[in-house]
């Protein structure tokens, strides 16, 4: 899980995946608690799971992956 450890904050690096996917979206390295309310209020977002599921999210990363 090295890889992943060095993308999230401190406090969250020995937790599982299955943790780290119900951990709210401040735990991922970079994103601050306003960032989170911001994604909350815009979109619903609460945790990583949701943050990574998100439909618009998903549809924008296609769609640059396909632009390529």
């Amino acid at each position: 899980m090295g890889d992943i450890a060095g993308k999230v904050d401190k406090a969250y690096e020995n937790k599982s995946i299955a943790e780290l996917a119900h951990a709210p979206v401040d735990a991922l390295q970079g994103v601050s608690e306003g960032d989170a309310q911001h994604l909350k209020d815009a979109f619903n977002i609460k945790t990583v799971r949701d943050l990574g599921t998100n439909k618009y999210f998903l549809w924008a990363q296609s769609i640059a992956k396909l632009a390529e």
